[in-house]
């Protein structure tokens, strides 16, 4: 598959600068949907998902998150040799291997097939490693491997019971979403009409995390609920993956003195890569749009808080992204005047192995060689490694 690589007009020196950059940085994306995307999915492969997951179509919820398995699946059986070779070809060091509570995130029960999923790519693949430590990602890095992340956008099927997040962490669960989009135990999430902030519960959930070395995650999580972590937690606060309401005004994004606040705590922002997040006037967003939320982000809480969380485009086939949008997406808190994208990717980012436009990004916006380590890798290697 080949790459495009985004027209940043950049001159011979400054290909080759970033070139190294992206191959001697550690990359971290903190919500990764790769390594495949829908691009890398050929009419063979998707017809073996559909045969694969046929059983479950007449549940669109179902169907979805048995595909986004199966594809995982199916490498680890020997069969989509891409999974290996994208994740490799991208440059990313590390990346987020999501968990959840099943096909309605109900209960731990239905949670099993997701942990079997997860734990099945550690176990097949010698290429990648779970990383439940700092250590963890740069030794991938310098064995020429790739680090798992164990994460969770919500903690609904985690319940009320706090030795299930014990068992979780146990299972190697670093990172921990509180809430997604919708009002859940512990607090309110960003689409909610009401703003209601952590509950009780929610206060001795973070304290949890905070004990157990579980990094606090808030990119859905609602304007007072993120407020409410920053004060609660006694580690750095985390937006895995988000945008700049001041820039966009998606609802999605994140207001100035929400993400100061997180900033404040030590933690870091990642900027998404989901076209209309960032720019919901504009056709075709591009790298630019992508571009210019890092910047206002580093204008606004510094360099040292700033990373990327693309969350776009999908590992999974276009029919499956595009059910997501139009079936799925309502039921789990987005709206129409959310924008989610159905079949658009952002315009230089439209599969994982274009992570190197981000580099080149940086490079073209005039950013360090420290500078673009940190925006890269560093920041979040820091949070990593000292909260867990």
């Amino acid at each position: 598959m080949s790459i495009h690589l985004f027209d940043f007009h950049l001159s011979q020196e400054q290909e080759a600068r970033a070139k190294r950059l992206h191959e001697e940085s550690i990359v971290i994306d903190m919500l990764y949907q790769g390594p495949m995307s829908p691009l890398n999915f050929t009419d063979e492969v998707t017809e073996e998902l559909k045969r694969r997951c046929e059983k479950y179509i007449n549940d669109p919820n179902d169907y979805v998150f048995r595909i986004m398995n199966e594809a995982a699946n199916m490498a680890a059986q020997g069969y989509l040799p891409e999974f290996r070779d994208l994740w490799l070809q991208s440059g990313i060091t590390a990346g987020n291997r999501q968990i959840t509570g099943g096909k309605d995130s109900r209960g731990m029960e239905d949670s099993i097939q997701w942990l079997a999923a997860a734990q099945q790519q550690f176990d097949s693949f010698d290429w990648l490693v779970k990383a439940t430590k700092g250590e963890h990602i740069r030794h991938a890095k310098r064995e020429g491997k790739v680090a798992g992340m164990v994460t969770t956008q919500d903690t609904v099927w985690l319940g009320t019971d706090l030795e299930n997040l014990e068992n979780m962490y146990k299972f190697g669960l670093r990172v921990i979403q509180l809430t997604y989009n919708q009002h859940n135990h512990v607090g309110a999430g960003c689409t909610e009409r009401n703003d209601a902030g952590i509950s009780n519960f929610g206060v001795k959930f973070i304290k949890k995390m905070n004990e157990l070395g579980i990094l606090v995650d808030t990119g859905h999580t609602g304007r007072q609920s993120t407020l409410d972590a920053c004060e609660i937690s006694d580690a750095p606060v985390i937006a895995s993956h988000t945008a700049c309401k001041a820039v966009s005004g998606h609802a999605r994004g994140k207001d100035d003195y929400t993400l100061e606040a997180i900033a404040k705590t030590g933690g870091v922002i990642g900027v998404v890569t989901v076209p209309q997040f960032l720019n919901q006037e504009k056709e075709r967003p591009d790298m630019d749009d992508f571009l210019d939320h890092v910047d206002h982000l580093v204008k606004l809480v510094g360099i040292e808080h700033v990373g990327i969380g693309t969350d776009w485009p999908m590992n999974m086939p276009l029919f499956i992204q595009e059910m997501i949008a139009t079936k799925i997406a309502p039921t789990i808190g987005f709206r129409a005047q959310d924008k989610l994208p159905t079949s658009d990717s952002l315009l230089g980012f439209e599969q994982y192995i274009e992570a190197i436009n981000i580099t080149r990004g940086l490079v073209s916006r005039g950013y360090k060689d420290k500078q673009i380590k940190l925006i890269l890798g560093e920041n979040w290697m820091r949070v990593i490694e000292q909260v867990w």
